[in-house]
C-alpha cells in the first residue's frame, strides 16, 4: 500500500494501556503512526496532517475498519479504543501562539487578549504544555493529578483536579479542530462566546460552526467524533501554588461544613492562610481518607487535607525536592498504592490495608510551604505497577452520606487502597461527569485485584440503593456502565442531544469507523 508522507505502518497485533488493566486485539493492517512530514514549515506539516486523517477516514470506510487515535494510555477503561485499529498520534506536537488577526473581535470586546490562547496539536502532553507555557510566562488553569496525558487524551474523557473555582481540563478548552470525513474537517466553537477571527478559520481551511450544544457535546467525546487535530486553550499568566497538608484533622461537623458547603469558617483556625487573604486565593481542596483507619470525630484517627493556594509567580521561589521517604508533594493515593507495588512487586490485597496504613503518614504528613508552577506540583508521574483507579462524581452536599456508604463497603471487603476527596467547579460539557454545580470527585485508588473490582462495585450499588445521584469518570474503570445507567446519569435530553449532535457531524460511514464497543456498551452509537 503506498502511503501519503507523514503516515507510516504500524505493526501492532495487540496493544495494552499503560496501567497493564486491559489489552485489546488489532488489525496490524489498520494501524497507523502519524508524523509531521520532514523538510516542511509547521503550517504545512499541521495541514499535512489534516490531508493525512481525512486519508485514514476514507481508507476505514473503503475496508470496513474502525479507527481511534492513540494517546499516551493513561485510561483504565476501554473508552478510547477499538478492535481494529488504533492511530498513535504522539509525534504530532505543533503548537501556535495566537496573534491578533486571528482572534475574534468579541473575544478582544470582552477582555480576552491574543496572548491569552494557544492552539495546540493533539499529540502534546500536559508535560510539554506546561513547560511551553511556562517559556511563554503562561499556565494552563487547571490539570489532572499527573502530567503523562496528551492534551486530547486528557480533556476529552474529563480528566480533572481539585480547582474548586476552576473546574476541569476541558473547561479551559475554548475551540475544537476535527476531521470529521474524507472530505471534512470543521472548527467548532460556541456562538455565545467565539474566539476565532475569519483570518484564523481561513487559515485551517475548515467548515465553521458556532454552536453552543456542538460545542459543549464535543467536548467529551472520547474519540467518537472525528480525529481532533488541534485544540485551543485560554490560559492564565503563570502562577505559583503554595500547598499545606493538615493531617489528622477530626471528621466532625465542622469539617463536613467545609467539604459539603464550601463554608470554611469553622476551619479559619487552623487554615494556614485566612481565606479572605487579599493575594493568596484557595485554589485546590482535597480532603484523603484511609478506610482503614478512620473514626469520627478522632483526631487520631482523622483525615488529611490538602490547600494549594494560587499566589503570585516570582522568581525566587524554593525548589522542594522529593522527600526521603521517597514522596513527594505532587504525589496523591494513586502514588501511595503505586509505591506499595514499587517496594513489593506482586502481594496479595490483604496485605495492603496495614501497608497503606503505614504509608499514609509519610505520604501526606503536615508541611508547609511548599511552593511549585503547576506543573512542578502536579508531576510527570510514571506508570508503576498494576493500579486500578475508579472516579465517582457525586454533589458536595451527599458526601457525608456517601463516605458512610463506603466505609459500610469497605466492612464487607476491605479495600486494598484509598480514597481521595477532591472538590471541582461543576461543568457544561453535554456528558461531562463533573456536571454537579458543586462537584465532589471521589478518587477510589487501589491495586488492581479482584476485590477492588467488588468494592467498586458495592459502592455503586450502595449509591444507587440510596438514590444518590452519581457520575462515573469515563477514562477510570467504570465497568458497569450501560445504556440505562448511562440515562439515569445524565437524563434523557443530555444523551439525546449528544447522540444528535454526532449525528449531525458524521455521516453514516464515519460514524462507523469512530463507533467501538465501549459506545455500543453504553447506548451512544445511536
Amino acid at each position: 500500500m503506498s502511503l501519503p508522507a507523514g503516515i507510516e505502518p504500524l505493526p501492532i497485533s495487540k496493544w495494552t494501556n499503560g496501567h497493564e488493566n486491559f489489552t485489546v486485539h488489532l488489525n496490524p493492517q489498520a494501524c497507523f503512526a502519524l508524523k509531521i512530514p520532514e523538510g516542511v514549515s509547521d503550517e504545512q506539516g499541521y495541514h499535512a496532517t489534516t490531508a493525512n486523517f481525512q486519508w485514514l477516514i476514507n481508507n476505514a470506510i473503503q475496508h470496513d475498519l474502525h479507527l481511534r487515535a492513540l494517546g499516551n494510555g493513561w485510561s483504565f477503561s476501554t473508552v478510547a479504543v477499538c478492535q481494529d485499529g488504533l492511530i498513535d498520534t504522539k509525534s504530532l506536537r505543533l503548537a501556535f501562539w495566537m496573534h491578533d488577526s486571528f482572534v475574534a473581535p468579541e473575544y478582544r470586546q470582552q477582555g480576552g487578549k491574543s496572548e491569552d490562547l494557544f492552539f495546540v496539536q493533539c499529540g502534546v502532553s500536559i508535560f510539554e504544555l506546561h513547560r511551553t507555557l511556562r517559556e511563554k510566562g503562561r499556565s494552563m488553569k487547571t490539570c489532572g493529578g499527573s502530567n503523562g496525558q496528551s492534551i486530547v487524551g486528557g480533556f476529552s474523557t474529563g480528566t480533572h483536579g481539585a480547582a474548586f473555582k476552576v473546574g476541569a481540563i476541558h473547561d479551559g478548552i475554548v475551540g475544537l479542530h476535527i476531521i470529521t470525513g474524507p472530505d471534512r474537517h470543521v472548527w467548532i466553537e460556541r456562538a455565545s462566546a467565539p474566539v476565532a477571527s475569519p483570518d484564523f478559520i481561513s487559515w485551517l481551511g475548515a467548515e465553521l460552526i458556532r454552536d453552543d450544544a456542538m460545542f459543549y457535546a464535543a467536548l467529551i467525546n472520547f474519540g467518537s467524533f472525528g480525529f481532533i487535530n488541534g485544540v485551543m486553550m485560554e490560559t492564565d499568566p503563570v502562577f505559583l501554588l503554595e500547598e499545606y497538608r493538615l493531617d489528622k484533622l477530626p471528621y466532625n461537623d465542622a469539617l463536613i461544613k467545609v467539604v459539603s458547603a464550601l463554608d470554611f469558617s469553622a476551619l479559619a483556625p487552623v487554615m494556614p492562610i485566612p481565606i479572605d487573604d487579599p493575594v493568596k486565593k484557595l485554589y485546590h481542596l482535597e480532603m484523603i481518607v484511609n478506610p482503614h483507619d478512620f473514626k469520627r470525630d478522632s483526631a487520631e484517627k482523622g483525615v488529611y487535607v490538602r490547600l494549594l493556594y494560587k499566589t503570585p509567580y516570582r522568581d525566587d521561589y524554593p525548589r522542594t525536592p522529593r522527600d526521603d521517604s521517597g514522596f513527594m508533594y505532587g504525589d496523591d493515593t494513586l502514588g501511595v498504592i503505586e509505591t506499595i507495588l514499587d517496594k513489593l512487586g506482586a502481594i496479595t490485597p490483604l496485605l495492603v490495608p496495614p501497608l497503606v496504613n503505614k504509608l499514609f503518614p509519610l505520604a501526606f504528613k503536615a508541611n508547609g510551604p511548599a511552593l511549585g508552577t503547576l506543573g512542578e506540583i502536579f508531576i510527570n508521574t510514571r506508570f508503576r505497577g498494576k493500579a486500578a483507579s475508579a472516579a465517582t462524581a457525586i454533589a458536595m452536599e451527599d458526601i457525608d452520606k456517601v463516605l458512610d456508604i463506603i466505609l459500610e463497603a469497605n466492612k464487607k471487603t476491605p479495600f486494598p487502597g484509598a480514597l481521595a476527596c477532591r472538590f471541582v467547579k461543576g461543568t457544561k460539557a453535554t456528558l461531562g461527569f463533573t456536571k454537579f454545580e458543586h462537584t465532589c470527585v471521589l478518587e477510589m485508588d487501589g491495586v488492581d485485584a479482584e476485590v477492588s473490582r467488588s468494592f467498586f462495585q458495592k459502592v455503586w450499588s450502595g449509591l444507587e440503593a440510596a438514590d444518590i445521584p452519581f457520575k462515573l469518570h469515563w477514562g477510570k474503570l467504570n465497568f458497569v456502565l450501560n445504556a440505562a445507567l448511562l440515562r439515569k446519569m445524565y437524563g434523557d435530553e443530555n444523551v439525546d442531544s449528544w447522540i444528535s449532535c454526532r449525528h449531525a457531524l458524521l455521516d453514516e460511514p464515519t460514524r462507523r469507523v469512530f463507533t467501538n464497543d465501549f459506545m455500543r456498551q453504553c447506548g451512544l452509537d445511536g
